[in-house]
């Protein structure tokens, strides 16, 4: 870069001159072309408009939205103090209404006390949970 090169920074850009003539470079038709709906005066229209076409967002079908938070729960650690069971996976916790019907994955959060040995399969469980079970004897499979 050199001091010759070096131009202003231009904050007012100056307007286009529309309609002054054809030396101008915008003269006769201001740029607007020949006929049709944009070359008029207030003949513009809305966004999405194709001229009485069908328009595309309404020609294509409509998906949707599903939220994936719903596939996923977490539970406490002390729901897990089930007398009887030492075995616990997705379908125990779904019959013992502690995980909703549609759940896909569970994780173990450590929160409340455990009482007795467990070991869980098919379910997550974080640093602290793992620390729990794992320290009253049970075990984890992924």
């Amino acid at each position: 870069m050199e001091l010759n090169t070096i131009a202003p920074e231009v904050k007012n850009k100056k307007s286009k001159r529309v309609g002054r003539g054809i030396g101008s470079g915008h003269g006769k038709t201001s740029g607007r072309g020949h006929k049709g709906q944009k070359s008029r005066a207030g003949g513009f229209h809305k966004v999405g408009f194709e001229g009485g076409q069908m328009p595309l967002q309404r020609r294509l079908p409509k998906i949707g939205f599903t939220s994936r938070k719903k596939d996923t729960q977490r539970i406490r650690l002390s729901e897990l103090n089930f007398d009887g069971n030492k075995d616990i996976d997705i379908n125990l916790l779904k019959e013992r209404k502690v995980i909703s019907h549609d759940v896909k994955k569970v994780k173990v959060f450590l929160s409340g006390e455990l009482k007795s040995k467990i070991n869980l399969s098919g379910i997550s469980v974080t640093k602290g949970a793992r620390k729990a079970i794992e320290d009253l004897g049970g075990k984890i499979k992924q």
